[in-house]
């Protein structure tokens, strides 16, 4: 049985309920992941864990390694990766609390290292991102939530922002304009690099503020919810790896 990888953004350094088997220092030929590779299981099935922003938090969404992230989950064996992010809720039905699992995409990001190709002897392809998620992985994430009391919505459009700094209020209308329904910093390049690797991507979205222009207090809903939000996402990671082991 393959190992599950997660990838915990912010507010999720680590993984309650992860029996650690042992840690895992990885070297890559693009450079040092975020941080040590945890090796245990989760509902009997093996779990690789990374923690984006490393533990203690201290990567900016910009410096993130994304490419020895992912090949170091790639090289430990992962054929699936379930990522964790928190995001901003731009449209009204995207409140603070709630999970979603996003189907598609806009990458507002720049001057990150976007791709394999053209280093470490990689063949030049152009992959197919028409759908930038696994319909397998999201399927299953969706599947659980029932089973154990989450609702959880069923698509988004994910703006992937610079960072490190939060968006202007006119950024953010911008962002809406173009269809966006929630924004974070962390969703790109990841889920490029991993379908290059061929790996199964999921994003599990928790929104912890709204975004710009639409509330008040961004930090102050941050710090209000982000607890809350990755134990929901802790409950249903579980879940999914109860179904498969059933």
């Amino acid at each position: 049985m393959s190992a599950l990888g997660i990838i915990g953004g912010t507010g999720l350094p680590g993984f309650d309920g992860l029996q650690l088997e042992r840690r895992e220092t990885a070297t890559t030929p693009w450079g040092t992941p975020s941080g040590p590779l945890l090796r245990g299981r989760i509902a009997g099935r093996p779990v690789v864990f990374l923690a984006r922003h490393g533990a203690p938090h201290t990567l900016a969404p910009h410096a993130v390694n994304y490419r020895a992230n992912v090949w170091a989950l790639l090289e430990a064996g992962v054929h699936e990766v379930i990522a964790i992010n928190a995001v901003g809720g731009i449209g009204d039905e995207y409140p603070p609390g709630c999970l979603v699992v996003p189907d598609q995409l806009i990458d507002y990001t720049w001057g990150r290292e976007q791709s394999y190709c053209g280093g470490a002897g990689r063949v030049l392809q152009h992959i197919d991102f028409t759908t930038p998620y696994s319909t397998a992985l999201r399927e299953r994430l969706l599947g659980a939530a029932p089973r154990v009391g989450l609702e959880v919505i069923d698509g988004a459009v994910y703006g992937v922002t610079q960072g490190p700094r939060l968006e202007t209020a006119a950024e953010i209308e911008r962002m809406a304009r173009d269809g966006c329904d929630i924004v974070g910093m962390t969703g790109m390049p990841e889920a490029a690099l991993a379908r290059e690797l061929e790996l199964e991507y999921a994003c599990c979205a928790v929104v912890v503020n709204r975004a710009a222009g639409r509330g008040e207090d961004i930090h102050g809903e941050l710090e209000r919810w982000v607890e809350s939000g990755m134990a929901a996402v802790r409950r249903l990671v579980q879940a999914v790896l109860e179904d498969a082991v059933k």
